[in-house]
């Protein structure tokens, strides 16, 4: 009832909320990928976007069909393998932002080690910065981390949100104080979009805390130390966007994508696929 190939193509317009990036990623005509969506409504009998010359996202039925997609996706590659007789081996070497720590990645780790036994999966939780870097250096061989800035389009988008500041539900800024501010050391990504905007704004701020861990960051922000630029759909419990009020400046999107290092293997491919086909279990932390 529901082609894999219209499923694959469902989910990357999904992902891209875009018709012609989706055409793009695919290596197909937009029309061609117009005509999957098209069969794929017809086969649910249910709309699963609403879209027009400006916007594209998912109507609560397509929602529903994300979840559906990716198990019947990943139960063909699964059966396909099989029976090919292909079994992947050897080591992969995989980095992931520490945006990821508190979101269902480990589901997707799970699965893949289930699929694929034999590939000694090495898992590195670093910084973004620090994940390009040690991709470029060849240390990695997968990554999936923020891209570095407007113009990167290295990778395959996994994911675009906005970015906003987040803090304690109680937290006031005051707007004649020095913003007090909860970041990564350098070379986090997120760390130097804050400063260039604030900057810019000719905002004055203070560094009121500083760690590599998203934990102790996450604490500093509950007890009411300041304030975080954070991803908007990774918002971590108890912590929420800081209020207009404040005066802030606009953060600006963000992208998270996945990443080849320089020889790409059959299974960094493989995770890579397992990522771009499960984006909604990085999009929410637990």
């Amino acid at each position: 009832m529901y082609d894999p190939v219209q499923l694959r193509t469902f989910l990357t317009v999904a992902q891209t909320l875009s018709f012609t990036q989706a055409a793009g990623r695919l290596g197909v005509r937009q029309s061609t990928v117009s005509q999957h969506v098209r069969r794929l409504e017809e086969a649910t009998g249910r709309p699963l976007f609403l879209r027009d010359t400006h916007h594209v996202e998912l109507t609560e039925d397509g929602e529903a069909l994300l979840g559906f997609a990716r198990t019947i996706l990943a139960a063909h590659e699964r059966a396909a393998a099989f029976f090919s007789g292909t079994r992947l081996r050897g080591r992969l070497r995989f980095g992931a932002s520490e945006d990821f720590v508190q979101t269902r990645l480990p589901e997707i780790l799970e699965g893949f080690r289930h699929a694929h036994p034999e590939v000694d999966l090495e898992l590195s939780v670093e910084l973004s910065g620090t994940l390009h870097e040690r991709l470029d250096a060849g240390r990695l061989d997968l990554v999936l981390a923020k891209r570095r800035g407007p113009g990167d389009e290295r990778g395959r988008l996994v994911w675009r949100d906005r970015m906003v500041w987040i803090g304690a539900a109680g937290l006031r800024v005051d707007p004649d104080r020095p913003v007090p501010l909860i970041v990564y050391p350098p070379p986090g990504i997120t760390r130097a979009r804050a400063l260039e905007v604030l900057e810019r704004e000719g905002r004055a701020w203070r560094i009121a805390c500083t760690s590599g861990s998203l934990s102790a960051l996450i604490a500093a922000a509950r007890a009411g130390l300041g304030v975080m630029a954070h991803t908007r759909g990774l918002i971590p419990p108890g912590l929420v966007p800081v209020a207009d009020r404040a005066g802030l400046p606009e953060l600006g999107r963000v992208e998270f994508a996945v990443l080849q290092g320089r020889r790409p293997t059959p299974a960094a491919d493989a995770l890579a696929t397992a990522i771009l086909t499960g984006p909604a279990r990085l999009t929410r932390p637990d």
